[in-house]
């Protein structure tokens, strides 16, 4: 007689305890490099860093330099160039400290209207043709349709 075949989908080998054990034992070790990581990760980034909250962000402040691009070094080096690229250096009026800020540059949001302006141009003809196409496989699946209709008459 041939052995009776099982509708699981599961082999019975993966169910026996020794298996069972290997692949808890691998996916806790995967689990804990994983958030380990994560852990070790943000306690470098509290211990080398204290925060301390910009002058800016408390009290009024005068612009003694109009937004800037950011060089090479300074996009590495300041924090204030990470986020866009463009930094203007400010004056607090109460504490009289001077500080960079990060910045939107007129330049940079008139090229980045016209990059979208440019993709909705495209997107338009691109869906205008599409369209087009569409209607004219409808009309031709209708004249079909009726043309068969009056053969059949």
């Amino acid at each position: 007689m041939g052995r009776m075949e099982s509708d699981c989908r599961i082999p019975m080998l993966c169910l026996r305890p020794r298996v069972l054990a290997l692949h808890a034992l691998f996916w806790g070790l995967v689990s804990l490099r994983v958030f380990g990581a994560a852990l070790l990760s943000e306690e470098k980034t509290t211990v080398a860093r204290p925060v301390t909250t910009p002058c800016w962000q408390m009290e009024e402040f005068v612009v003694a330099v109009e937004c800037t691009r950011c060089n090479a070094f300074q996009s590495k080096s300041w924090a204030a160039c990470i986020q866009t690229g463009y930094v203007e250096r400010i004056n607090c009026t109460k504490s009289n400290k001077d500080e960079y800020k990060s910045c939107r540059s007129t330049l940079m949001e008139e090229h980045l209207f016209w990059k979208f302006e440019g993709a909705m141009l495209g997107f338009t003809i691109l869906f205008a043709l599409v369209v087009v196409a569409r209607q004219r496989s409808l009309d031709r699946l209708a004249s079909e349709k009726v043309r068969r209709q009056i053969e059949s008459i």
